[in-house]
């Protein structure tokens, strides 16, 4: 059985065979589950823990204290 995937930005679990992988040149693989996630991210480089729609909303950075 094929895993979930999540999103790399919105942090919801989507089933394989949807969504979007977009690798970078230094090798950084992003999963996202729709083009909204994917414009967010890439094209308006917004910060997935100001929005409230997202997983991450409200979290701190890991390492932070």
């Amino acid at each position: 059985m094929p895993k979930l995937r999540k999103c790399s930005f919105c942090g919801n679990e989507f089933p394989p065979g949807t969504g979007m992988m977009y690798v970078k040149n230094d090798g950084t693989i992003f999963w996202f589950c729709s083009s909204k996630c994917r414009k967010n991210s890439l094209k308006l480089r917004r910060d997935a823990r100001k929005l409230k729609w997202t997983k991450y909303f409200g979290k701190e950075e890991k390492g932070k204290a």
